[in-house]
């Protein structure tokens, strides 16, 4: 190393000789020029450009030249800095253009091609489980009825034996519709069960009746684990000469091995509804519970009350019949193992592709 003060000479100050240089130039230029792309020029920019660089470390030794050589050597090494930088920067300006050129000729779009199908997303598993009961039923006969979610009350509580004072007329049940007068109409709601198309299909069909009725249902309930304002029911409606209710606890007792399970056992429970007499709960024992094996309520069912009959011009001393009604929310958390009802109106698709297993 030099130093201000020591004598001018050449072999301390190698690196300020004009070969040297146009060597660290060459040098350089050479490695400058085998750089395949930006990542790898910058990665040896720093052994020609940076401050250990032989052209920086050259600037440094000017200092320890006599004046008069001072001139020469400063004039050498700025061109040979100057020289280096250029060729960094030529380079540095081809392999742009060149990954420009790359860029453009791989994310070339072809804009006359058909536009390309969003992400399939995955049907709700609430749906999948209500065609399944449709095909089922279909398969047994039946007939697949539907109806107006917004009913008047005659249909969804009158022809069904609901008196006016009937608790589930309140509002804390129910939910009633304004009239156009911003008021509350006591004659409009949303429907509180799939009970109202039954009543539609008798005025209108004359017996033997075999139908299902699927759809959407509305309560005043607070949405929570086990609770949800708007929920999918599935009512069944059987009018024949002849019917008991030994035939609905066969049509049950399909129906639920054909959903939950071959070995699933049932019973059915005394229970009391306005349109059936006599009524029923059907009950699943269900071994798997969190809590422990217990019986598990599915759904209401039981003989079509003959005052529901007369409302809607059926005889009751020539035909009999039975209706039932299961909520589609509970079959899949029993079928599936679903332990909160909310995951089902959430929205998300991944709740629908863990428990929808066919399309």
């Amino acid at each position: 190393m030099t130093y201000r003060n020591d004598p001018y000479d050449p072999k301390q100050v190698a690196l300020l000789d004009p070969e040297a240089l146009s060597r660290a130039v060459a040098e350089a230029e050479k490695a400058f020029a085998e750089t395949r792309d930006l990542d790898d020029l910058a990665a040896v920019k720093h052994l020609h450009l940076g401050d250990r660089a032989p052209v920086s470390l050259a600037r440094r030794e000017i200092g320890a030249l006599p004046p008069a050589a001072k001139a020469d050597a400063g004039k050498n090494v700025n061109q040979a800095r100057v020289a280096v930088q250029a060729a960094f920067d030529a380079r540095r300006e081809a392999l742009e253009a060149e990954r420009a050129a790359r860029v453009l000729r791989e994310e070339a779009v072809d804009v006359t091609l058909p536009a390309g199908r969003r992400p399939q997303g995955a049907r709700h598993p609430l749906t999948l489980l209500s065609e399944q009961v449709e095909d089922l039923f279909l398969g047994m006969g039946y007939e697949i009825a539907e109806g107006p979610e917004v009913e008047s009350a005659w249909y969804n509580f009158d022809a069904l034996n609901m008196g006016p004072d009937h608790p589930a007329r309140q509002m804390m049940d129910t939910f009633y519709l304004e009239t156009a007068k911003r008021q509350v109409s006591k004659d409009l709601v949303l429907r509180t069960h799939t009970s109202p198309v039954q009543i539609r299909t008798m005025l209108t069909k004359k017996p033997p009746i075999y139908v299902v009725c699927p759809g959407r249902v509305y309560r005043t309930d607070e949405l929570d684990a086990t609770h949800t304002p708007v929920f999918m029911q599935v009512e069944g409606l059987v009018i024949d000469k002849g019917i008991t209710m030994s035939h609905m606890r066969g049509v049950l007792e399909h129906f639920a091995r054909v959903m939950i399970g071959e070995d699933i056992v049932t019973r059915l429970r005394p229970s009391y509804f306005p349109f059936t007499e006599p009524s029923a709960e059907l009950d699943l024992w269900w071994p798997l519970h969190r809590d422990g094996p217990r019986w598990i309520e599915w759904g209401g069912c039981g003989m079509v009350n003959p005052r529901v009959l007369r409302a809607c011009g059926v005889d009751p001393d020539e035909y009999t019949g039975f209706a039932f009604g299961m909520g589609i929310e509970r079959t899949l958390m029993l079928r599936s193992g679903v332990t909160d009802m909310r995951h089902m109106v959430e929205g998300d698709v991944r709740f629908a592709r863990a428990y929808g297993t066919e399309v």
